[in-house]
């Protein structure tokens, strides 16, 4: 887990990789609070531990590979063929991970603390018309908008997609 995570923090660096690295500071005015709700990587481990031992271990054998391409080919060597903002699944890769156990052992637990984080702000200043910014990918809004809908009522009205892997 810390070779894939080290590789993201390493391929914006890298400008041939199309990243655009995000800095909040750069990003948003000073007034603007920022939250990071997110899993720590004990308990990304943690998730990962639950599915099928043969899955398990082929995705902890495979994490420091996968790190090592992502931070020298930047997102491009996994994501060029699913970076498309649909409702369904438009590759037959994408397709498959719509409901696989391993990008479920990746998201949940982020999906229900961001969730979480929400609802802490609907329940501060939910009588208020605010705007609230999710920089999560695209992977994440299923699990966001239903769980808006299904905990508070929300409806999506509008949305505003920002790219974030920008090809070289």
């Amino acid at each position: 887990m810390s070779a894939l995570t080290l590789a993201y923090r390493f391929a914006p660096r890298r400008r041939r990789n199309g990243l655009q690295e995000q800095r909040e500071e750069l990003l948003l005015p000073g007034t603007v609070q920022v939250i990071h709700p997110d899993v720590t990587a004990a308990e990304a481990i943690e998730d990962l531990k639950a599915l099928p031992r043969g899955m398990y271990v082929l995705f902890m054998v495979m994490a420091p590979v996968m790190g090592l391409v992502f931070a020298l080919r930047g997102p491009r060597a996994f994501l060029d063929e699913d970076l498309v903002v649909e409702d369904l699944p438009s590759t037959l890769r994408a397709e498959m991970m719509a409901d696989n156990p391993l990008e479920h052992a990746l998201t949940d637990r982020r999906d229900r603390r961001l969730l979480d984080a929400l609802g802490e702000i609907h329940a501060e200043r939910g009588d208020e018309p605010i705007r609230v910014a999710v920089v999560y990918g695209a992977g994440h809004v299923p699990a966001i908008v239903s769980g808006l809908r299904d905990r508070y009522g929300y409806r999506p009205r509008e949305a505003e997609w920002l790219t974030v892997l920008i090809p070289a």
